[in-house]
């Protein structure tokens, strides 16, 4: 097992096993600060754009996976009930993968309790399936490395891909068609030592999403104008971001997540129909990060595919920050996250 220094917390490594066919593991959310939006290859999950994230160190997934093989079907319970419709599909098409790598047949439980609320753009689906990824590998015997893992975890969901590493992960969109395409699409880690930013998440509302990502990242695809125009600046964003990163510099780096993200939801605004996540209280949110500008603080907002809007900025101004946009936006709450951890099994009496 391979040790996170910067944690002091054990990763997924080569050769993590279950002995007795159930392994639980545990995995934090992502949030893109080069985003992933849009798919080439829907069957395979591969994305249209290379992305770059920073795992966050709240709002964890377990997940264990125990294999029954006097079952004659898979169990799936989320959050302690019994998981039904496309979520309950998602996690057995998964498992039929998992068991089409390993060569077995057995039926598996699977039991996941998440900490993030699940659809509302807060990647819930990233770490829900890196855990998923490494719990249900390991029990099923697979020796997967970090690399296969982070690919694996892709099938499930692209940004998953990432949350099987800790701090900041580029997702490679690769090249080529079917089999290439799937070997070059993983994530690995980015190495941004002595920097150690936070992100504010402003929870303007923690329900479901009306649409789907996937279905919103389809329709932006297939029919927004805009969408070839961000894809080609998303490569530029991305190169001007590690530089930033490499300088350790939180004022370019949030410029460059900034206008990434507002240009990803200016494609979904001009998809047809419009995807629109934006409420009016992410937008008086997004007001209140512009004068906490002009007042001198470096605060720099990202979003995913919802209404709630995270606000990267330094660790001493983290609190001033979270008065100002909950005093923005009424009724609005917030949560601040550091660097988290990468995927882990979980051994023994849970440590």
């Amino acid at each position: 097992m391979t040790t996170d220094h910067e944690w002091g917390q054990p990763e997924a490594g080569p050769g993590e096993r279950s002995l007795d066919g159930v392994a639980t593991a545990v995995a934090h959310p992502n949030i893109a600060l080069i985003k992933y939006w849009g798919k080439r290859d829907e069957r395979l999950i591969i994305p249209c754009v290379d992305s770059l994230s920073m795992t966050l160190d709240i709002f964890p997934t377990t997940t264990t996976v125990r294999l029954t093989p006097a079952a004659r079907v898979d169990g799936v319970h989320l959050d302690g009930r019994l998981a039904q419709g496309e979520p309950r599909q998602r996690v057995i098409a998964f498992l039929e993968l998992i068991r089409e790598l390993a060569g077995r047949a057995e039926p598996a439980s699977v039991d996941t309790h998440n900490t993030v609320p699940t659809g509302a753009g807060l990647a819930s689906s990233a770490s829900g399936f890196a855990a998923l990824a490494l719990a249900g590998a390991a029990a099923y015997g697979l020796d997967l490395d970090r690399t296969a893992l982070s690919r694996l975890a892709r099938r499930g969901s692209a940004s998953a891909a990432r949350s099987v590493f800790g701090g900041f992960a580029l997702c490679h969109a690769g090249q080529g068609e079917g089999v290439a395409a799937d070997l070059g699409s993983y994530a690995e880690p980015v190495s941004v030592p002595h920097f150690d930013p936070v992100l504010v998440i402003a929870l303007v509302n923690a329900g479901p999403k009306a649409v789907s990502s996937r279905a919103a990242m389809r329709r932006t695809v297939e029919t927004s104008p805009l969408y070839r125009a961000w894809a080609i600046s998303s490569k530029a964003d991305l190169t001007d971001m590690r530089t930033a990163l490499r300088r350790r510099d939180l004022d370019a780096v949030g410029e460059i997540a900034e206008r990434n993200a507002l240009g990803m939801h200016a494609t979904m605004l001009a998809a047809r129909p419009a995807v629109r996540y934006l409420s009016p209280a992410t937008l008086a949110v997004l007001d209140g990060v512009l004068q906490l500008r002009a007042d001198g603080v470096s605060a720099y907002a990202t979003m995913d595919a919802g209404p709630n809007v995270k606000i990267l900025c330094h660790r001493a101004d983290a609190a001033r920050v979270a008065e100002a946009v909950c005093g923005a936006a009424p009724g609005c709450s917030a949560v601040t996250a550091g660097r988290g951890p990468g995927a882990r099994l979980l051994v023994g009496d849970g440590r």
